[in-house]
């Protein structure tokens, strides 16, 4: 075998290691560029404080590398469905009241059952798996 065929296979298996980094950088990129914004989101409380980071929450989802997509699909689409739930109910999540009697059963129900979704086990190990992750491999944490 010849050296130059021995440097395009050589070339040709650590391709795949070049991009999987790369993503992996533009992802801690996107984690930095974020934090502040997502700082201050934190920092506001209140019960909408996690829904103004959606729009942060899918860029980081979408740059993503595969091995920490399935945690971001996971808190994403719990705070989506609160979101539409909100939504079809007509109200906003810092002036909702579970006990108005204004806002229709089924409404404060589906609200609740996506509340209690963002809330769930599986949705709080998702958040934290992201918060690990962006720690361990970006050395960042998603807010300051």
């Amino acid at each position: 075998m010849s050296r130059t065929h021995l440097a395009a296979l050589l070339a040709a298996a650590l391709m795949p290691l070049t991009a999987c980094s790369s993503d992996q950088e533009q992802y801690c990129d996107a984690v930095e560029e974020h934090q502040t914004e997502l700082s201050d989101v934190a920092a506001q409380g209140g019960p909408g404080a996690l829904l103004e980071a959606l729009p942060v929450y899918r860029d980081l989802r979408d740059r993503a590398p595969d091995d920490i997509r399935d945690e971001w699909d996971q808190v994403i689409s719990s705070l989506e469905a609160l979101q539409q739930a909100l939504d079809d109910a007509g109200v906003q999540p810092d002036d909702y009241d579970p006990k108005d009697t204004s806002v229709p059963r089924d409404d404060r129900d589906a609200i609740a059952a996506a509340a209690d979704e963002v809330g769930s086990a599986e949705t709080a190990r998702a958040l934290a798996g992201v918060e690990q992750q962006a720690r361990d491999v970006c050395h960042t944490p998603l807010s300051l």
